[in-house]
């Protein structure tokens, strides 16, 4: 019986992942083959159906991993010292990718499969739930430390969230700029919590 090398099965099982990033972004989900998946990565399809038994598996698996570094990042936020830093540190995760070329269509392929694939959209949901409760147990610190929250911690979470949202859906329009957009992300964040790091919100 041949035994499995753990670290060659995680660097190929990348690979497959990061070949199907390609082709999601730029062909969506339904214009995107197991055969087009394969000529990315550079394998037969017998190799791709020993790591992902379906195309949809494969999109699954994709933004699987990106939400498991998200509960790392709430795991991490919570353990800051200072529920502000805690706080800047999670946004700044979780807008780190904006400026990959890939989002603008992987966002697109995700809003699609979220209306359609039950499964799916839990999981997004999943990670939003986290998200939320993360943000609003750091605004109650920082509200507890002083901070002059602009509403109470649920609803300032839930319009944190809100805004990288609509950062993320920013990012398939044209002339889109990653870094000018993640700074002003920041400013409304400081007024939202009356941070030392500005109050005013943006012009």
């Amino acid at each position: 019986m041949r035994t499995v090398n753990p670290e060659q099965h995680a660097r190929k099982r990348a690979e497959i992942l990061a070949a199907a990033a390609q082709e999601f972004a730029v062909n969506g989900v339904d214009g995107t083959s197991t055969a087009s998946i394969c000529r990315k990565a550079r394998i037969g399809s017998g190799t791709l159906f020993h790591y992902f038994p379906t195309k949809r598996a494969i999109f699954h698996a994709l933004f699987a991993e990106d939400l498991a570094g998200n509960a790392v990042a709430c795991e991490a936020a919570l353990a800051a010292e200072r529920a502000e830093d805690g706080l800047v540190e999670l946004v700044d995760h979780l807008v780190g990718d904006l400026a990959d070329p890939l989002v603008p269509g992987l966002t697109a392929a995700a809003l699609l499969q979220a209306q359609r694939d039950a499964k799916f959209a839990a999981l997004l949901a999943a990670d939003e739930q986290r998200t939320l409760t993360t943000l609003t147990v750091l605004l109650q610190r920082m509200a507890r430390e002083g901070a002059a929250l602009a509403f109470g911690p649920p609803r300032v979470a839930r319009w944190i969230v809100t805004m990288i949202d609509a950062v993320f859906l920013a990012a398939v329009e044209d002339g889109f700029a990653p870094a000018s957009h993640a700074q002003e992300l920041h400013r409304i964040l400081a007024w939202l919590t009356g941070s030392a790091r500005g109050t005013e919100p943006p012009a």
